[in-house]
C-alpha cells in the first residue's frame, strides 16, 4: 500500500513534468525581424513545457546577451526588456527542473565565452552519463556555475570547439561523449545549430518564417508566429544555418529511435503535430481504445484538464456514452502554489479543479486522466466528484500503469513513489476511491502511434531502457554529492 506520507503530500506535484521547450530563429542583419520578440511569442505557446524559469539569448553581430530570470515568461519579459535584446538571431527556453534546483543559475539558455568565441546553448532532455563526465571535467580543473546537465553539454561542446574547425563539428565530437536525452539549439556568433540525440526522444522540428528558419520543441510554437512547418529535426541530425542557408548534416551516432511516448499522451499541446501525427488525434485514439478495452456502464465520460479531456472525447466517440464536462479548471493558479497544512491541501485541489455539480449528480460517472503518478490527485478528485453527488466513479487511464522511473527528462526518479509499482489495479482503486479503474494497454499504446511509423520509449511503463539507466539514479545527484562533502 502507498504510505500516508505519499497521500497527504502536495496535489500539483502529482503529475509527471517534462523538463523544458526550446525555439530559435536565424536572420541575417537588416532582415526587419525582431527575433527577442518572435522568441518570446514562441515561449509563451511553450509556457507548458515549463514554468519555473525561462530566457531568451541573442546574438548581436557575434554579440551574444541573455536575459532569464525565474517565473513564467510574461513575468521574466516585457516590452521593455525585449526591446534591449537586440540581435539577429536568438533562442529561447523554458524550463522545469528534473536535474538541477530551481535557481536562476540553472536557468537556460546557458551563455558561455571561449577562447575562440562564445556560444550560448538551450537544451531539452537529460543525460544518463552527466554524472560520468561533470566528474572529468571538475577533476582536470573546470568549474560549473549550476547543477543541470545542460552546462554539462555546453562544457563538453567548448572543449571539443578548442581542437576542430568549426561549431558543428564540435558538436560532431560531443555527440560522440554524450548519452541521453538531447535536444538542442546551439547559437555561435555566424551559426545557429539545432541537434537531436541519436534515439530521438525529445522533440525538436523546423520551419521557416518570413523565408527564415526556425526551429522548436513543437510544431504549436511555429503556429503561434506565423511560421511553415518543414520538417522534424531527425534522430542523430546536425542542422546549421549560416547566412540564411540550411546544412544538414550526419552526426555518425546512430541509435534504434525511441521517441517518449509521454510526448503523445501528456506532454505536448494538442494542436501540435509530432512525427506526423497529430496530438489531438492520437490522444482521440487513445481514448478510443481504452473503451474497448474496458468498457463500464455509466451515464456520462468526462476528462480531467487539460490532458485528459482529448482522450475521454475520443473514449464517449468509441463508448457510446455522452462526453459532458465534469471538471472546471481554475487556469490562474501556478504549480507553486503553497497549501501548509493538510486540510488547505484538501481545499486546494478544489481550488484547481472544481466539479460541475449541476452535470454530474447522480450520475455514474467514467473519470479519464492521462495517468496516475503517486495517485494523490486522483483520490482527492474522486473524493470532489463523490462530493458534487456522482453515484459512481469510474477512473479510466489513457497510458499503462508507470512503474519504473524515467532517465531522459521526466521528473520522476524511484520507483517507490509510484502508486502502481506498489499495488495491483484493484489495490489502487481502492485506495483512490474508485468504483473501478482500467488503464491503456501497452499494445494499443503501440497501435496508436504506429501509423507515424514512430517507435516509442515505453521504459516508464515496460522497464526496457533504450540507453543503460545511470549507475546514480538521483536526478539531484550533484547537489546530493555537496552535501555528502559538507
Amino acid at each position: 500500500m502507498i504510505n500516508e506520507k505519499s497521500i497527504t503530500a502536495a496535489p500539483f506535484c502529482d503529475k509527471l513534468h517534462e523538463e523544458c521547450g526550446v525555439f530559435g530563429i536565424a536572420t541575417p542583419p537588416g532582415s526587419g525581424i525582431d527575433p527577442a520578440y518572435e522568441t518570446f511569442t514562441a515561449l509563451f505557446s511553450l509556457q507548458h513545457r515549463g514554468q519555473e524559469s525561462c530566457g531568451i539569448a541573442v546574438n548581436d553581430a557575434g554579440v551574444i546577451s541573455c536575459h532569464k530570470s525565474l517565473g513564467l515568461v510574461l513575468d521574466v519579459f516585457n516590452s521593455e526588456m525585449i526591446r534591449k535584446l537586440k540581435g539577429n538571431s536568438a533562442i529561447g527556453h523554458v524550463r522545469y527542473s528534473t536535474t538541477g534546483t530551481p535557481s536562476v543559475e540553472n536557468a537556460q539558455p546557458i551563455v558561455v565565452t571561449h577562447y575562440k568565441g562564445n556560444l550560448a546553448v538551450a537544451h531539452n532532455g537529460n543525460l544518463v552519463n552527466a554524472g560520468e563526465l561533470r566528474h572529468q571535467i571538475e577533476t582536470s580543473g573546470g568549474i560549473f556555475h549550476s547543477t543541470n546537465d545542460s552546462e554539462i553539454i555546453a562544457y563538453i561542446i567548448v572543449q571539443e570547439r578548442l581542437r576542430t574547425n568549426s561549431i558543428e563539428d564540435a558538436v560532431k565530437s560531443a555527440m560522440q561523449r554524450i548519452k541521453g536525452a538531447y535536444s538542442l539549439l546551439i547559437m555561435s556568433p555566424r551559426k545557429m545549430v539545432a541537434v537531436r540525440d541519436p534515439n530521438g526522444f525529445r522533440p525538436l522540428c523546423i520551419g521557416k518564417f518570413e523565408g527564415h528558419y526556425i526551429f522548436a520543441s513543437e510544431s504549436c510554437a511555429i503556429d503561434a508566429v506565423g511560421g511553415e512547418f518543414i520538417r522534424d529535426v531527425l534522430p542523430g541530425e546536425i542542422i546549421v544555418v549560416e547566412d540564411g542557408v540550411m546544412h544538414p548534416m550526419d552526426s555518425g551516432v546512430h541509435a534504434p529511435k525511441s521517441f517518449c511516448s509521454f510526448e503523445f499522451i501528456y506532454f505536448s499541446r494538442p494542436d501540435s503535430v509530432l512525427e506526423g501525427l497529430s496530438v489531438e488525434s492520437a490522444r482521440q485514439e487513445m481514448g478510443k481504445c481504452l473503451a474497448k478495452q474496458s468498457p463500464v456502464d455509466a451515464d456520462i465520460v468526462i476528462g480531467v484538464p487539460d490532458s485528459g479531456i482529448s482522450a475521454a472525447i475520443g473514449y464517449a466517440i468509441g463508448s457510446g456514452i455522452p462526453y459532458g464536462v465534469g471538471l472546471i479548471k481554475n487556469r490562474y493558479i501556478g504549480r507553486t502554489f503553497i497549501q501548509p497544512s493538510q486540510g488547505q491541501r484538501e481545499r486546494a485541489v478544489k481550488l484547481k479543479l472544481n466539479p460541475l455539480a449541476a452535470n454530474i449528480k447522480g450520475k455514474r460517472v467514467i473519470m479519464i486522466d492521462d495517468s496516475i503518478v503517486r495517485g494523490t490527485t486522483s483520490a482527492r478528485i474522486v473524493s470532489a466528484l463523490r462530493d458534487a453527488g456522482a453515484k459512481e466513479v469510474h477512473m479510466r487511464i489513457s497510458s499503462p500503469p508507470f512503474m519504473y522511473p524515467c532517465y531522459f527528462g521526466t521528473d520522476v526518479p524511484d520507483s517507490e513513489m509510484l502508486i502502481a509499482y506498489n499495488n495491483s489495479i484493484e489495490e489502487t482503486a481502492n485506495i483512490i476511491g474508485a468504483d473501478s479503474l482500467a488503464y491503456l494497454s501497452l499494445e494499443a499504446l503501440g497501435s496508436v502511434v504506429e501509423g507515424a511509423g514512430c517507435p516509442i520509449c515505453d521504459a516508464c511503463f515496460s522497464g526496457r531502457y533504450p540507453v543503460d539507466p545511470p549507475s546514480i539514479s538521483e536526478k539531484n545527484q550533484f547537489e546530493q554529492r555537496i552535501v555528502n562533502i559538507i
